[in-house]
This record gives C-alpha cells, structure tokens and sequence, in this order.
C-alpha cells in the first residue's frame, strides 16, 4: 500500500520546526549570554539576588549542614561530615525529616503487606539508615570526581592570576567566578570566609573539610607554605596541576584496559541471576517442588554468599588507585 504525504502537512511542520529555532535562536543570541555568570554555580546566582555577600556565606553553610559559623550542625561528626562532603543542599534538618517520613512510610507498607514487625523493622533499618548511608556515599564519590576534574583547570587561573600580580586570596575569588559547580561555590565560600575575617589558611583547610577530595591537602599545604615562608607559589601549583593532569590520563588508561574485565565481572554476576528468573518464567513450577525445602534455601545462601566474595574479588581486580 502506497503512502501519500500531504504537502499542507508538510509546510505545518516545517513551519513549527522553524518557529521553533527562531525562539531558540533568539534565547541563545540574547539571553544566554547575559545570564551566563549568574547561572555559572549556585553562589553566583545567590548573589545576583542578593547582594549582601555575609547572608549568601551564611545561606550556603546552612544548605550543607554547617551552623552561620561555619561549624557542624550535627553532634555526629561522622554523619555530619558525610551530609556536608556529599553536596546536599537541602539542609541537615530537611534531610533528617525526610529520611525519618521514608523510614515511617516502609515500616508501615512492610507492616501492611507482610503483617511482620521482624521484616518491617529489617526494612526500615535499610530504608531509614542504610539506604541512606550508601546514597550519600554515592553522591559525595560523584562530588569527587567532578571536582578532581575541574581542580586541574582552577589550578591553572589561580596561576595566571598569581603570575599577573594578583594576591592569592584575589586568585581563589576569580575561580569562583569563572568554575562551575561544584569547584565554584566552594572557592567562593573560602573568598566570602577570608573577605570576612578567616586567614587564608584557615579557608583553605575549610575548603578540605567540606570537600574532603584527595588532591586537595597538596593545595592548601602549598597555600600554607607560601603563606608562612613565602616561595614561588605559580611554579609550585603549576607542577601540581602538571601531576594531576597526567595521574587521570593513567587513570583513564587503566579504566581502558580494564574495561574486558569489568565486563566479564558484569556478565559472569548477571548470567546466573537471569537464567535463574528467564527459568522462572519459562517453566514456573521447575522449583516449585524444592523451593521450600531447608536444603534448598541453605544451597541457595551459599551460592549468593559465592557469588557475592567473587564479586569482591572481581571489583578489587578492575579497580584500584594510582
């Protein structure tokens, strides 16, 4: 059967289509520009609305779970530390409050579907703490790796403004100018700590503190060094950039090499799981008879407990530092 277009519906679309690009087009010639430095990290867009520097430091400690001062919020220091380094910014009080709604909220389908309060109490323990515990681990490792990636890059401005005259309090100002998150807020946050009283030093081990990434003591060792005994601070952190820079390209190079591996550990974990629910579907009561057998269940234990020490071993093969 032959299919005939309408040329009426054709102009429609491509009359939509160019409406379209016209829009986006003129969005991108004269808003986009303008609106660049204010959407460039979350200080920079607090400031545009509000100009007082002291409430946008005092705003941006709060989101990450720090008092007005600058200190930990929270008696745990521990749970503290991780909420702050994880990059949450709802605040130490919203996350709290959500994670206990999510813990209140298992406890009850658990109780509701199952009628236990053994397994409720098991769920609510993973999804009110555990849960939790490994999402924020998550989120600060994914921290860590956009910010060693922009390090390099905010290395090289603070060296170019060292080496155009500029003080080295001025250098940390003009990455938190021009750095994305999350380099950006956190160079401001030091700028705003040293425009209102913090020495120099005493930011950049906040600066640690609340990022926590690795590369991150050489920095403010250097910083400190200068600070105290002077030196060529330019020739030092441009060297420290140098390494940074050829220590992901070898990271990069394993990863590469490593990926067959990665992908057998893949695929040698996902094979006997899927077997197992591709059988389950095929043929449903293939277990049915020794499911509920002792033996059965303890055999199947064992085989996830096998599975899992393989996936360790796996993992600890495919990934590791340099």
């Amino acid at each position: 059967m032959s299919f005939d277009l309408d040329s009426i519906y054709l102009f429609y679309a491509l009359a939509a289509g160019s409406a379209v690009l016209f829009v986006e087009a003129t969005y991108l010639l004269f808003f986009s520009a303008a609106s660049y430095r204010s959407r460039i990290n979350r200080r920079l867009r607090l400031v545009k609305n509000e100009p007082d520097r002291e409430s946008v430091l005092v705003q941006l400690r709060r989101e990450r779970g720090l008092t007005a001062d600058g200190l930990y919020a929270l008696p745990s220091i521990v749970l503290n530390r991780l909420i702050l380094q994880s990059g949450v910014t709802i605040g130490v009080r919203k996350f709290l409050l959500l994670d206990a709604v999510t813990a209140i909220v298992v406890f009850g389908a658990v109780m509701a579907t199952r009628g236990s309060a053994l397994e409720a109490c098991a769920a609510t323990l993973g999804g009110g703490v555990i849960l939790p515990w490994f999402a924020l681990r998550f989120l600060r490792g994914r921290r860590h790796k956009r910010f060693g990636a922009q390090f390099p890059d905010a290395l090289d401005i603070i060296v170019r403004s060292l080496r155009a005259g500029h003080p080295v309090p001025i250098a940390v100002a003009m990455v938190s100018r021009e750095m994305p998150d999350p380099i950006g807020t956190e160079f401001g946050i030091a700028s705003d700590e040293v425009t209102y009283g913090a020495d120099l030093e005493t930011a950049m081990r906040n600066l640690y503190f609340r990022v926590g990434q690795e590369d991150l003591p050489l920095f403010v060792t250097a910083v400190a060094i200068q600070t105290s005994t002077g030196g060529n601070l330019s020739e030092i952190l441009e060297n420290l950039s140098g390494v940074i820079r050829q220590r992901f390209k070898m990271r990069r190079k394993v990863r590469a090499l490593a990926a067959e591996g990665r992908f057998s550990a893949l695929f040698l974990s996902a094979v006997p799981i899927l077997l197992f629910f591709l059988l389950k579907i095929a043929a449903p009561n293939h277990y049915a008879g020794v499911m509920d057998r002792s033996l059965t269940q303890i055999g199947l234990a064992i085989a996830g407990a096998w599975m899992l020490v393989g996936n360790l071993i796996m993992y600890r093969m495919v990934n590791f530092r340099i």
